[in-house]
């Protein structure tokens, strides 16, 4: 059985909750890097022992967290041991704008899994792009190299949209379909 981590910041709830639904579709671990950014020596342990790692942080101006970032910047140590070579590697963020360049924090979730010579995994699905289509479906907002979600910044974590939780669940599916393939091949 894979080994799968979900490691986290939220600072609202709402990246929190994308975590909780990638994670119970992944049979995963949830790790939540808390507000000054740090996570405990156990957290660490268990990153080195996991099969795969998806990193979520909310999009801040642009960009990821900067408690996420300080995470980032203390995985210095396990990247000069090499301890996440080859592991499988995802990511996901949220913010309140339909876009809120998303795009740049996935990318940046994408480098520090190339920086580590993880095996990233995109979303693998398509995007409705129909007049039919609803934020309700799934993958609506059209992410293809990482989840990607909004909320308002007005609504709570129990009023995200119901297409971007159930998109969720079907990159967690996909997380571990991936892990227990890329782990059964090794």
């Amino acid at each position: 059985m894979s080994k799968i981590v979900v490691l986290y910041h939220s600072g609202y709830g709402h990246t929190k909750k994308v975590a909780e639904a990638v994670a119970g579709a992944a049979g995963a671990q949830l790790i939540a890097i808390d507000a000054e950014g740090n996570i405990t020596e156990a957290d660490w342990a268990t990153l080195a022992a996991a099969d795969a790692i998806v990193f979520g942080t909310p999009t801040y101006m642009g960009g990821a967290s900067w408690q996420f970032k300080k995470f980032a910047d203390a995985s210095s140590k396990p990247w000069y041991a090499q301890l996440w070579k080859d592991k499988i590697a995802a990511g996901f963020t949220n913010s309140a704008t339909l876009n809120g360049d998303k795009q740049g924090t996935v990318q940046y979730l994408h480098t520090l899994s190339q920086q580590h010579g993880m095996i990233w995994v995109g979303m693998g699905l398509k995007a409705p792009n129909h007049k039919a289509a609803t934020r309700d479906d799934v993958n609506n907002l059209g992410g293809y190299a990482g989840l990607i979600t909004q909320t308002p910044s007005d609504a709570s974590a129990e009023e995200m949209v119901p297409g971007d939780i159930a998109t969720a669940k079907h990159f967690g599916e996909r997380i571990k379909a991936v892990t227990d393939r890329w782990t059964k091949a090794a």
